[in-house]
């Protein structure tokens, strides 16, 4: 009778051949670029950015930091780059909070840059668990501590894509394993970190920035039944506590950098939703606005820019896929406005920008007015 015993260690053996083999791989691929930028093998890329951006920030050079969330998501760096005469390093966070913002911040502050370009508003200073209960932020990678490093070594996902990255590095066979690359099947099929999160050349921008988009939004977000979601998030003393901790501890933390500090455009028709369907919410909007602003000033390193009142863009549905998201001709623009200071709220009246929203919001009638 066979003894399966005695294949124990063949077995035992070959598992740990192939536990070699993708430690390996991974440390000589390192398909993250977390060791070392690419030079052997061809840099490749994934739009998962709580996965990319541990890796970024150690192969990157940069000297300033774009922070912020989904309305930052489709940024490219050379846009930045262009217009405000820095080299980026993109970092936002889709639906990201403070929390994970501060936590991604501090590790890119490691690297010693001279300016983060911070896109801010209320919504991420919502209370969250704290960022190692975070099941999407990578946070042992971002630390490089012994639990990280490890989980990236032996990981067989990691050794999958450095085998894929080795293959498109052979001349010969680039052009067939590119085509092949996909969002789908692989982590990292992006060959250039100015795509990273970038919408497609291809994609229909007029098609899903428009006026109907954003209108059928504001319709869905105050009918009834969805209406109630508006105050999610929205507490105050949290909001305050968040903000203190995580933006103010961060700024007060490095005197020596430049934070250039925007609330983003978002479409009027965000705060006349809170007007109409949650006008407790839409006041919490404005106490915190009113407490942070001034705060924000008392730092001398600090340069703030509110947008939320600048017209001819929140004004302009066709500039909307919804009621927040603006497309990628605003990202110009608010870079544009940011190069020549415009909006720039003025420390002696810190008010005034929330003032002018306000007075908008009040006058606005969505059907049949003019404004």
């Amino acid at each position: 009778m066979n003894n399966p015993a005695k294949y124990l260690p063949r077995f035992l053996g070959a598992t740990a051949l192939v536990i070699l083999i993708a430690v390996v791989l991974n440390f000589f691929v390192d398909p993250l670029q977390l060791f070392r930028p690419a030079r052997l093998f061809a840099a490749m890329y994934s739009q998962d950015s709580r996965l990319q951006g541990a890796g970024l920030i150690r192969s990157q050079q940069f000297d300033t930091v774009f922070m912020g969330t989904s309305l930052g998501i489709h940024y490219r760096q050379s846009d930045i780059d262009r217009a405000l005469g820095v080299r980026s390093l993109k970092l936002a966070l889709p639906g990201s909070t403070s929390k994970e913002q501060k936590f991604v911040l501090d590790s890119a502050l490691e690297r010693r840059p001279r300016r983060i370009l911070w896109q801010m508003d209320d919504w991420i200073f919502r209370d969250a668990p704290d960022v190692d209960k975070d099941i999407y932020l990578p946070v042992d990678l971002y630390r490089r501590n012994a639990r990280g490093i490890a989980s990236y070594l032996f990981s067989g996902a990691m050794a999958r894509e450095s085998l894929w990255i080795l293959a498109r590095s052979i001349p010969p066979l680039e052009p067939v394993v590119a085509k092949l690359t996909t969002g789908v099947l692989f982590k990292f099929p992006i060959a250039n970190v100015d795509d990273i999160n970038a919408l497609h050349p291809r994609f229909d921008v007029a098609g899903f920035y428009n006026q109907k988009s954003t209108l059928a939004a504001f319709r869905r977000i105050t009918a009834p039944v969805q209406s109630p979601h508006l105050a999610e998030g929205y507490d105050y003393d949290a909001l305050v506590r968040r903000f203190e901790n995580d933006a103010i501890g961060l700024i007060s933390a490095n005197p020596g950098i430049k934070f250039d500090i925007y609330f983003p455009p978002y479409s009027i028709l965000q705060f006349v939703a809170m007007r109409d369907a949650s006008p407790a919410t839409l006041k919490i909007v404005y106490d915190f606005s009113a407490y942070a602003v001034p705060r924000l000033l008392q730092f001398p390193n600090v340069r703030l820019y509110d947008f939320r009142a600048a017209k001819e863009i929140t004004h302009d549905f066709n500039n909307y896929g919804d009621v927040i998201h603006h497309s990628p001709s605003v990202d110009l623009k608010v870079l544009a406005m940011l190069a020549a200071g415009k909006y720039l709220v003025d420390r002696a009246a810190p008010t005034a920008s929330l003032d002018r929203l306000k007075a908008q919001v009040e006058a606005y009638r969505v059907e049949g007015s003019e404004q």
